[in-house]
Parts: structure tokens; C-alpha cells; sequence
């Protein structure tokens, strides 16, 4: 019954149907007159809703899931839109990211201590320009938002010594494999699907032999992150991380599912628009799905028109280069 009543006043805490809900001005560049920029589509009713219904998806759900693409303005301040609806109605979840690891966790905490709501000096405190994440100022409005109400911040990615051993097949620690979800059995078609998510994102320049090894750094990934959220959370979590992680078919909300049955999840995509493309469905296959998996997609701009294969294909000729001059050195 206490539940019941506390979610009722958090429900009424949210604006009527018609009431003005402004939210942040785009950033982005391209496309920003596409007929879907700006609407809000829920794949698994066909429809879409306004931002004050969005909001009341948010905060009847346990744990919320943002997830962006990184390199995008308008996704990290409608991130931070995001936590600032749900703190209005009085709740006070942690927030975890993506962005931050294990690594960073004494500094984070030793930063946060000195400075409980202070986000001047946190970049510097966690390192993060040599993160490579992008640039401190596109993610700084999330972490103003969580800062400045006094929620938790919370670290969620990998370490990076599991990263590397995954990566490379290297067996964990059982315990490690259980933390992780890895000794649950993942089905055939499961299993096939993320392999060809990894080499798409990879356009298609990953040797096929590290492929299984990035499929179980992705479910770990996912792991982790849910487990950042659902321990010691009782009044739920907020999680900031890559939109492939919050897709609700296999990604972090499914991992949730196994380790806090009976709580609710609601995953928000924000998706760039494609020029021609105006079915909301048809989005769904960036992800090889039918429509987009997740409970919620707000569109927005597109950052940028470059080629990031390019890019990939740049960074891994410059890896490639460095292995081989590494190689000729210990000769």
C-alpha cells in the first residue's frame, strides 16, 4: 500500500496532458526539419505521445534507461531533461554511467566528497579526457542535473582487465563468469544476432576471431550495468549508456529482468533521423529488428554526415602500423 500511495503522488506530481513541457533547443545540425525530429514513438503501441506522457512512463518505472549515441548533443541534453522530470516528482535514484569504470571509482568518490554537488573540477578529478569518450562540455548537463539534486553517481562499465581477457578469450575467475551472467547459456539465435551487431559496428573490419570474444564483452557490459542499477536501489536507478545497451530485447533491461525479477524497466532511445526514412518501424533496422527495441524512441537531428567506417578504418590502419612498429622493436 505505501508503494501504491508513493507512486500515486509521484504521478500526480507530473504535468496534465496539455500542460507546457518545454525541452532543451536542438544542437544538432542536419535534419532538424525531418517530419519525425521531435516525436516520441512507442514501437510496441505503433504510436506516438507527448513529453508528459513520456514522463509518466519514466516515473512509474523502477529503472530508466537513456540510451544515446555518443557523439550527439541533443541525446546528452535530453539525457539530463530526462533526470531533471524525474527529480521534479520528487524521486532521487542513482544515476549510473557507461562513461565511467571501476577504474575511476577512488577518485570519483574522493572528488564527490570534497564537492557533493559541485560538477566544476569532476573531469579532472576521473581523467576524463583521457577517457576517450567525447569531449567533457557534451556530457556535462547530465551530471550537473544528477549533481545538483544530490544523487548518487555511480560507476558501471567493465574494468578493464576483464575487457582485455574477454576480448582475447582469456578465461575469468569463476566467480567473475557468474557476476557477469556468462555461465547462463545464451541461445543460437541470440548468439548470432549480437555477433553480427559486433561486426556491423565494426564496419566490418574486426577479424572474425575476436568476434565471440567482443560478443561476451558486450553481454558482460550489459551485466555490469545492471548490476550498477540494481544493487542496493530500492527507490530504482537511472542508467546513462550507449542506446545498443538499453535495447529491451537483450540488452541491459533483460539483465535486469534476471537479477531483479518483479521490478519494471523503461528503455528511452534517442535515434538520429535519416533523410527519406519516416516510418518510425523502419528505424528498427539499425538494430535487425522489425521496429526499434526499445519501450520508447525520441527522435532527434544528426549530428554529423561523417562516414565513422572511415574513421574506423583510419583507427585501425594507425593500430595496425603501431603493432607493427611494436613488433619490429622487440626484434
Amino acid at each position: 500500500m505505501r508503494i501504491l500511495t508513493a507512486l500515486l503522488l509521484l504521478l500526480t506530481a507530473v504535468p496534465a496532458a496539455g500542460a507546457d513541457l518545454p525541452v532543451p533547443p536542438w544542437q544538432s545540425p542536419l535534419s532538424q526539419n525531418h517530419p519525425l525530429v521531435g516525436r516520441i514513438w512507442l514501437p510496441a503501441e505503433g504510436r506516438f505521445i507527448d513529453a508528459q506522457q513520456l514522463v509518466r512512463r519514466m516515473v512509474a518505472a523502477d529503472f530508466v534507461l537513456l540510451g544515446e549515441q555518443h557523439d550527439n548533443l541533443d541525446h546528452h541534453r535530453l539525457q539530463a531533461w530526462a533526470i531533471e522530470q524525474i527529480i521534479a516528482v520528487g524521486r532521487r535514484p542513482p544515476v549510473a554511467f557507461e562513461m565511467l569504470g571501476p577504474e575511476q571509482e577512488p577518485a570519483l568518490r574522493r572528488y564527490l566528497a570534497d564537492n557533493p554537488r559541485r560538477v566544476v573540477g569532476l573531469a579532472a578529478a576521473v581523467g576524463w579526457d583521457q577517457s576517450g569518450w567525447p569531449a567533457w562540455p557534451t556530457y556535462e548537463p547530465i551530471f550537473a542535473a544528477a549533481l545538483g539534486a544530490g544523487l548518487e553517481i555511480r560507476t558501471a562499465n567493465l574494468p578493464l582487465a576483464d575487457v582485455r581477457a574477454l576480448a582475447r578469450q582469456q578465461p575469468l575467475p569463476t566467480a567473475s563468469r557468474a557476476f557477469y551472467r556468462l555461465d547462463q547459456p545464451l541461445d543460437r539465435a541470440t548468439n548470432s544476432a549480437m555477433a553480427e551487431e559486433i561486426r556491423q559496428s565494426h564496419c566490418g573490419q574486426l577479424p572474425e576471431q575476436m568476434v565471440p570474444g567482443m560478443v561476451a564483452v558486450q553481454r558482460a557490459r550489459d551485466a555490469a550495468m545492471a548490476r550498477a542499477m540494481t544493487t542496493d536501489a530500492p527507490v530504482g536507478a537511472v542508467l546513462v549508456a550507449g542506446a545498443g545497451h538499453v535495447r529491451s530485447d537483450r540488452g541491459v533491461p533483460a539483465q535486469i529482468t534476471a537479477l531483479a525479477p518483479g521490478r519494471s524497466t523503461f528503455s528511452l532511445g534517442f535515434v538520429e533521423v535519416a533523410d527519406g526514412r519516416v516510418d518510425p518501424a523502419a528505424y528498427g533496422e539499425v538494430w535487425g529488428t522489425a521496429k526499434p527495441p526499445f519501450d520508447a524512441v525520441w527522435f532527434t537531428p544528426r549530428a554529423s554526415d561523417a562516414d565513422p567506417c572511415a574513421d574506423f578504418a583510419e583507427h585501425m590502419k594507425k593500430k595496425r602500423l603501431r603493432e607493427e612498429k611494436q613488433s619490429g622493436t622487440k626484434q
